[in-house]
């Protein structure tokens, strides 16, 4: 019998975590694991006791057709990686690895060439996780060293979205 690898194991679990996610367009799934051990897990969605927007059955950034990655003011969600990062001390994620999968909500299809927008990396880089690795297809995936955001500072060429 094969054995799944550890990081599509991983992989597997956000993406059932994304299962929680209440966005109309993109539902993203995140865990943070250390030491071979998953310390926080996190879905987007509306922040505690506002209403989602599958409730709302209404998306203002896509009202708006704004980009992908882009204009994420105008979302009502907190996005999975902020809330795994919220739900864990700093002093356990340093030295981490979160795990990020996405499916598009109309298809179901996984996201491809997912990544965290400019805000998530911000947070991942301040709660001192080292790597991200994100889900292409069913079984294959990406690793981001979290020191190359760090090193190549997109903020300041005037990147926008991804």
């Amino acid at each position: 019998m094969d054995r799944r690898d550890k990081h599509n194991y991983y992989l597997d679990i956000a993406e059932t975590v994304l299962e929680r996610g209440t966005c109309l367009r993109r539902n993203f799934g995140a865990i943070i694991v250390k030491n071979d051990e998953i310390i926080s897990t996190g879905y987007s969605g509306a922040p505690r006791g506002r209403e989602n927007c599958i409730d709302l059955n209404f998306c203002m950034r896509e009202k708006m057709e704004v980009p992908r990655g882009e204009r994420y003011e105008l979302c009502r969600s907190v996005h999975a990686e902020q809330n795994a990062i919220i739900s864990c001390s700093r002093r356990d994620m340093i030295g981490s690895t979160m795990y990020l999968v996405g499916r598009d909500k109309k298809t179901d299809i996984l996201v491809t060439n997912a990544d965290s927008c400019a805000m998530c990396k911000r947070f991942i880089i301040n709660a001192g996780i080292k790597e991200v690795i994100i889900r292409d297809t069913k079984n294959k995936y990406r690793v981001k060293k979290v020191q190359d955001w760090i090193d190549n500072d997109e903020s300041l060429k005037g990147k926008m979205g991804y």
